[in-house]
């Protein structure tokens, strides 16, 4: 049994799309980050960077517990386990690059666009556009490298389209102004579209849906999700 840790933010998303994608059972586990449970200890042994998704696997390696965190290295971890959406060896080099390209790009930049627009306690025009033209430059890359392919490993389906899929879910928070985020990146566009047509991410969609998460943004919160705004804090 695999227990996966989440909300409903992106990163947890990906790993939801993933399990329900490979059909491995699992116990899904809701941290309530907007309520500081991710500072937990007893979730802190699990993830030591206090970030979700985080899962433990009882059948690990060898028949050994495994925890793993971070997003991409759990596509990877369970795409090995399971033999699927990997590609074969030849594609290894460009599958790692992409899913590298979205965890230390798309993702953060996508991140941070979001935080300076909606969540920063002051606006401030030059972060705003730093992070817009830059997810603006990364969805223009993958949208370039889209053109006359399905997914991003040639005429294959696989965990790259997973984690870029988890994010282009938040485009319309990213580029808020945008009627349609993604009409200027068509390839971009269809890419998503067939991902979130799948019925697995229709399954990943629903979880936790019914879990009453912490939606009110008060000190509280604050504190749990921005927690080096706040020096006193021992992390």
């Amino acid at each position: 049994m695999i227990r996966f840790y989440f909300n409903l933010a992106p990163n947890p998303l990906k790993i939801a799309l993933m399990l329900e994608e490979v059909g491995l059972p699992y116990e899904a586990i809701p941290v309530d980050t907007a309520k500081g449970e991710q500072h937990a200890h007893s979730f802190r042994a699990i993830n030591p960077n206090g970030k979700v998704p985080a899962i433990v696997d009882d059948e690990g390696l060898g028949g050994k517990q495994a925890r793993v965190f971070d997003s991409s290295a759990i596509l990877l971890y369970l795409g090995e386990k399971t033999g699927r959406f990997i590609g074969s060896p030849n594609d290894r080099p460009e599958l790692l690059s992409w899913l590298f390209f979205i965890a230390t790009g798309l993702g953060p930049f996508s991140g941070q666009a979001v935080h300076f627009q909606h969540a920063a306690p002051e606006k401030i025009p030059y972060a705003i556009n730093r992070y817009r033209r830059e997810i603006e430059r990364h969805y223009r890359v993958l949208d370039k490298h889209l053109g006359g392919r399905d997914f991003v490993l040639a005429g294959q389906y696989s965990i790259a389209d997973i984690s870029v899929w988890g994010w282009l879910t938040r485009a319309g928070r990213v580029l808020p102004d945008a009627e349609d985020p993604l009409a200027a990146f068509p390839n971009l566009k269809r890419l998503y579209e067939t991902v979130d047509a799948r019925p697995a991410a229709a399954r990943a969609r629903a979880l936790g849906k019914d879990h009453p998460f912490k939606k009110e943004v008060d000190e509280e919160t604050k504190r749990a999700m921005y927690p080096s705004n706040y020096p006193e804090i021992a992390m």
